[in-house]
């Protein structure tokens, strides 16, 4: 018998400062343990991954890398550096090629955007019909709270839209309520692999009348720091306007985003919503919303009765007809809003219908501004709430809107907007949201700035506050626009001190 002694918190520590995504429970001295003190910590390391933009030849894209000051990271040993570096593309069955080989192709080993200090940020561009999907990593003080926003242009033809993408952290599982395989739409997901070996992924759609047959979609294989696109309407032989996907990876993680193309209304990033709970927030929805379709999915056993709410300036109202949604389990629900907000900005909110009655179920919107042939379309996926720190990476002086919601009792949050990425100096402000309604706000400029800057939402005190950020790029009369949510950063870790020792027994 071989015995190995381990600390256990030694190594949990070390884990939790490197991904930012670890947590460990000390038992307290109740449980029979002894109890440690726990410290938060910024993370040491992040990752974040980019879908390729467009295969458009009249697209402009935009990235913006940005890192708010705040408590430095432990750095010894370790560089203080961003970077994001291309991708390869592959498609399944054949062999991989580097991606981005038109006028502005980019060596695999160098970056394309990189960020060398937080409080400013860097901007990279590009006119590329094969610009690369992006694998990024961040080191030491630039790791807490890194964010990198992605914004396409299309500004002529059919597929004339602004696209925007928040770049996210590799995971197993992701909900996206709101796809569709109608003729009118093209989604494509895009699945990103970060690390040196292969990840396989499932992919699984789910319809009004549960979860539809595709034989297509399980065992994808994305090869190491490569991205997969799929049209999801190659996965089932039923086309379907309304329904869930849902990506699983059965080896390896992977990151994942659905763009969402529709022949009439433009079309934007579909991003992941929060995990399934038992009610969810969706921040955001503009005044002029001419149309607001609300898709939901029961994700467990039972299935989900949800109350409906929309939190206005002045406070909740329910939709007339709507004031709930039924949705069997596994399967998804579609209902019209209509122009719920009434030329007012506002927030969903859903609640169980029976308090002791809280099926898990995910969310989000699809919004659509402007009539006729000048609509254009935008998702809101459900979000969580600011725990301390959220960022949006890219905004203008012009153009730039958020929207800050508090669910529940009033909360209070300081919004502070950086420096330009050309210059000028930084700014905030602080905003007290009324429990049940949305606060709309154009956040701070900073002074005298030049080039995009990043807003970044902190909590101060009361309840939780959930956030979301729009991006209007009015071009020949049509409302392009964009919506990404903020959910928290997890720039932080909390971080037992090594005060307990736990032996790990083996043979």
């Amino acid at each position: 018998m071989n015995r190995t002694t381990l600390s256990l918190i030694g190594t949990a520590t070390a884990l939790a400062a490197v991904t930012g995504f670890a947590a460990l429970t000390v038992p307290d001295a109740s449980s029979g343990g002894t109890a440690a003190t726990a410290a938060r910590l910024p993370v040491e390391r992040s990752t974040l991954l980019c879908p390729a933009p467009t295969s458009s030849d009249l697209a402009e894209t935009t990235y913006t890398s940005f890192t708010p000051k705040g408590k430095d990271a432990r750095t010894a040993g370790q560089r203080n550096r961003a970077e994001l570096l291309p991708a390869e593309r592959a498609v399944e069955g054949a062999e991989k090629k580097p991606e981005g080989r038109g006028k502005d192709a980019r060596r695999p080993d160098r970056p394309v955007v990189t960020l060398k200090q937080p409080g400013t940020p860097v901007t990279a561009e590009t006119s590329d019909a094969e610009a690369p999907a992006l694998i990024g990593t961040a080191d030491g003080t630039l790791a807490p709270g890194w964010a990198t926003q992605q914004t396409t242009v299309i500004s002529a033809g059919e597929a004339r839209a602004v696209l925007g993408a928040r770049c996210t952290a590799p995971d197993t599982e992701f909900w996206f309520p709101g796809v569709s395989t109608a003729k009118d739409r093209q989604d494509y997901v895009h699945l990103t692999n970060p690390d040196s070996s292969a990840a396989v992924v499932d992919l699984e759609m789910y319809g009004r009348n549960g979860k539809l047959k595709s034989t297509a979609g399980e065992g994808i294989t994305i090869p190491a720091r490569s991205t997969v696109p799929v049209l999801l309407s190659t996965l089932t032989q039923e086309p379907t306007a309304d329904a869930t996907l849902r990506v699983l990876a059965r080896a390896g993680r992977a990151g994942a985003a659905v763009q969402a193309e529709d022949d009439k209304r433009g079309g934007d990033w579909l991003q992941a919503a929060a995990d399934p709970s038992g009610s969810a927030v969706l921040p955001g929805i503009p005044a002029d919303a001419t149309s607001v379709q609300l898709v939901a999915m029961a994700t467990s056993e039972d299935d989900a009765d949800v109350k409906v709410r929309l939190a206005g300036p002045s406070g909740p109202i329910t939709p007339a007809g709507h004031e709930t949604l039924h949705v069997k389990s596994g399967m998804t629900a579609a209902v019209d809003l209509a122009d719920v907000t009434k030329g007012e900005p506002g927030s969903l909110v859903l609640t169980p219908a029976e308090k002791d009655d809280a099926a898990p179920f995910v969310a989000a919107l699809r919004v659509t501004r402007g009539k006729g042939g000048k609509q254009e379309t935008a998702f809101i996926p459900a979000t969580g709430p600011v725990e301390e720190r959220a960022t949006a990476a890219d905004n203008r002086a012009k153009g730039t809107s958020l929207s800050l919601v508090a669910p529940g009792v009033t909360g209070r949050v300081k919004v502070i907007a950086s420096a330009g990425s050309g210059g000028g100096s930084a700014t905030a402000k602080s905003y007290t949201v009324k429990g049940g309604t949305t606060l709309a706000v154009r956040p701070p400029v900073p002074s005298g700035a030049k080039g995009s800057y990043a807003v970044t939402v902190v909590r101060e005190s009361g309840g939780p506050v959930h956030a979301s950020r729009s991006l209007e790029l009015r071009e020949g009369g049509v409302p392009m626009f964009t919506v990404q949510t903020l959910p928290d950063d997890r720039g932080t870790v909390v971080v037992p001190e090594a005060e307990q020792d736990l032996s790990l027994l083996t043979e």
